[in-house]
C-alpha cells in the first residue's frame, strides 16, 4: 500500500475509479485483477505490486469512499440546520453530488451492501458498522428532537432511511437512473416520514 499511496493523487484516483467500476459491475468474486488493470491502463503485475491482493484492494476502496464522504460532510457541518429531516435531506444531496463527481462510486457503494462473498463479508460489515456510527453522530448532533411525537426514536428513523436508500441503489445496479430521480424519490420518503412522525405544531 505504501507504494500506491506514494503515487500522485490524480493517479491514485484513476486506479481507484477503475477498480470501483469493475467491482461495482460484477461483484467481488467475479472481479479479476486483469480486468481492473486494463480499466486503469496499467499492468496486472503493477496492481499486485501496489496492493498485494484483490482483497486488500477491495477493502481499501471501501475506506477510500468513506474518507471522501466524511471529508465532504465535515465541510458542510457548519451550515447544518437543527431540523432532523432537513439535515437528512442535505446529507443525501451531498452524498449524491459526490457520486455525481465520482461516477464509479455509485455502483460500487450499491454493490457492497449486497456482497456476500465470505472472503470479504465480515470485513464489509465491520467497516459499514463504523460508518453507521459516524452517520448517527452527524444526523443527531445539534438536532431538535423535541419535534418528534412522543415515543419516536430518531435512530430508528435513520435506519429506515438508510434501508430505503440501500434499496433504491440496489434496485438500480444494472441501470442506475439519474441523480435527480433518486433525490426526488428520497425526498418523497422523507416528507412521508416527517408528516407522520413530527408533532402537528412543527408541520405548519
Amino acid at each position: 500500500m505504501e507504494k500506491f499511496l506514494a503515487l500522485p493523487q490524480e493517479r491514485q484516483d484513476i486506479i481507484a475509479a477503475a477498480a470501483m467500476s469493475v467491482f461495482g459491475a460484477v461483484g467481488y468474486k467475479k472481479a479479476y485483477i486483469s480486468d481492473i488493470a486494463a480499466a486503469a491502463g496499467i499492468s496486472k503485475a503493477l496492481v499486485f505490486h501496489y496492493f498485494g491482493s484483490k482483497k486488500t484492494l477491495y477493502l481499501y476502496l471501501i475506506e477510500y469512499t468513506g474518507k471522501i464522504m466524511a471529508a465532504s460532510v465535515q465541510e458542510q457541518r457548519n451550515t447544518e440546520s437543527a431540523d432532523f429531516f432537513e439535515k437528512i435531506v442535505e446529507a443525501a444531496k451531498l452524498k449524491l453530488s459526490i457520486m455525481n463527481r465520482y461516477p464509479a462510486m455509485a455502483g460500487f457503494l450499491a454493490s457492497i451492501y449486497y456482497e456476500d462473498d465470505p472472503a470479504v463479508a465480515s470485513e464489509i460489515q465491520e467497516l459499514l458498522s463504523k460508518g453507521e456510527d459516524v452517520r448517527m453522530q452527524i444526523a443527531l448532533s445539534g438536532t431538535d428532537e423535541s419535534k418528534f411525537k412522543d415515543g419516536v426514536d430518531p435512530k430508528l428513523v435513520i435506519n429506515i432511511l438508510v434501508k430505503f436508500t440501500e434499496g433504491v441503489m440496489g434496485s438500480r445496479l444494472d441501470n442506475l437512473v439519474s441523480i435527480d430521480a433518486i433525490m426526488l424519490e428520497f425526498s418523497q420518503c422523507v416528507d412521508l416520514l416527517r408528516n407522520n412522525l413530527y408533532k402537528e405544531e412543527f408541520l405548519k
